[in-house]
């Protein structure tokens, strides 16, 4: 398994004002896309997320999300190791995702951008 990036994942109240300075932060534009009623902000190695509570608390339980080759791998690995899979892998917007919590109990989204 090849990881390619992390990108930290930021809950923002207001998705509005938060977009420029990360913008400007990264020296890149934003990508937008929206998930269960969650609109989400990609800058840089910034994933911006804003949208009702009861989502966020579950985002926000993610540690990391985690740029990998291929998401199929990752799968493979990650359960050889003994991680626990606990979504996917599934479509997403930009590729493909899976989420697992890692034997010390740490959670993480793991994406590939290979269209399903």
């Amino acid at each position: 398994m090849e990881i390619l990036a992390t990108t930290l994942r930021v809950c923002v109240d207001d998705l509005e004002a938060a977009v420029p300075f990360y913008e400007r932060l990264a020296g890149a534009p934003a990508l937008r896309f929206e998930r269960a009623g969650v609109q989400v902000a990609a800058v840089g190695c910034f994933l911006l997320m804003s949208g009702p509570e009861a989502e966020l608390e579950v985002l926000r339980k993610v540690a990391a999300t985690i740029a990998v080759s291929d998401v199929d791998e990752a799968y493979k690995t990650l359960t050889e190791l003994g991680a626990d899979v606990l979504a996917g892998p599934v479509a997403t917007p930009v590729g493909r995702n899976l989420v697992a919590r890692h034997p010390d109990g740490v959670v993480y989204e793991y994406v590939d951008r290979r269209q399903a």
